[in-house]
């Protein structure tokens, strides 16, 4: 594609515009980038919207890094169902239904049963989720009950979650819909879109979560997209972060028991480990892990000064980032990916932040005014 190719697109509405969406509002993440997704005419789009979410500054974060380090925060935890898994869902479930399929089936630690649950019954199938019982967020259990998911909880771990699904989907009538379907990367790329449609190009460092690492694969897939096409002219330092408790990235090897209070990354055997591997040796980048002390501090960092309530999983990103800042070059631009919503896992919030929490007060002004330190 050449740059006059590529400005012809960008005036009559082929791509992207910068920001996203037009004079007659977001259309939804597949009609807005449908030249670069693998969808046709005959494509039946089932979308509630998603995309176009927010790539707001942080004040706070960057008077703790100085060095005019600039940190913006992709909020995707504003999608439809709460987390980033809604980009690649109305992808692989408009595929999923244009194959004739009726019915599919994931494996989740909370988010993709949510996002698979939401897009399959507004496209008409059935969705099936397996579930760690035991293991997955109230709120985003709640979510995939609600949407009408039949939720399969099994006495065992996400990675046997994973295989279970898997063998389920060659045996029967179910589509995956798991980040090894090719479709959900492809709907996940346009978030790397988006970063450089606002900011004019790619940042120099972009921090993210990993759990089964099908994210950083697809956002180094859209960055090199937009690259390729003439929209952007560098490319980023990829940075995974992991729990320590649940590192099998950092560690070169599976991790039979993962434990970590960010239950989305909760996951031993990364299904996308070798896509990993290879963004990390491009982009120069690395993969570190984080204590849960330090996820949970970003955590509380996020909502207290910048208004962010994002899940724990999510602030692995800014745990990462805060615990590498002396390695970003002075003047970077870096992007922390939040993948998801606070609001997806009260509890943690709940069980780790009570002491703003006054009970038990007389219903008089004195009692009220002596607390509030009035």
């Amino acid at each position: 594609m050449t740059l006059v190719t590529s400005l012809k697109q960008l005036l009559t509405g082929q791509l992207a515009r910068p920001g996203g969406a037009t004079a007659k509002g977001w259309p939804g993440l597949v009609e807005n980038y449908r030249s670069w997704l693998p969808v046709d005419d005959d494509t039946p789009v089932v979308s509630l919207l998603e995309g176009n979410t927010p790539l707001l500054r942080s004040p706070a974060l960057e008077k703790r890094i100085g060095r005019g380090v600039r940190v913006f925060l992709k909020v995707d935890g504003l999608n439809p169902t709460g987390s980033f898994k809604d980009r690649g869902m109305t992808v692989a479930i408009s595929k999923a239904k244009q194959s004739g399929a009726t019915a599919v089936i994931c494996a989740s630690t909370g988010n993709t049963s949510a996002a698979a649950a939401a897009y399959a019954r507004r496209g008409g199938l059935r969705a099936f989720a397996v579930i760690p019982d035991g293991y997955v967020a109230k709120g985003k259990l709640a979510q995939a009950l609600l949407y009408g998911a039949e939720v399969l909880a099994i006495q065992g771990n996400f990675d046997q979650a994973l295989a279970l699904t898997q063998d389920l989907a060659e045996r029967y009538p179910v589509t995956l819909v798991n980040s090894i379907n090719p479709y959900r990367l492809q709907g996940q790329k346009t978030a790397a879109f988006e970063v450089i449609d606002v900011l004019g190009d790619a940042p120099d460092w972009l921090c993210i979560p990993m759990g089964n690492a099908g994210n950083i694969s697809a956002y180094w897939m859209g960055f090199q997209e937009y690259r390729n096409a003439g929209l952007s002219k560098t490319l980023p330092v990829m940075w995974g972060f992991q729990a320590s408790g649940s590192a099998p990235l950092v560690l070169g090897h599976a991790v039979a028991n993962p434990t970590t209070v960010a239950t989305a990354i909760r996951i031993g055997k990364p299904a996308n480990r070798e896509k990993a591997v290879a963004v990390r040796k491009e982009s120069g980048g690395r993969f570190a892990s984080v204590s849960d002390g330090e996820i949970l501090a970003a955590y509380r960092v996020l909502a207290r000064e910048e208004g962010v309530f994002c899940e724990p999983a999510s602030a692995a990103s800014v745990a990462g980032m805060l615990r590498h800042a002396s390695e970003i070059p002075a003047e970077a631009q870096v992007v922390c990916v939040l993948t998801g919503n606070g609001l997806k896992d009260p509890t943690t919030a709940l069980d780790h932040d009570y002491a703003n929490f006054h009970r038990n007060l007389a219903p008089e002004p004195d009692a009220v005014a002596q607390v509030m330190g009035l």
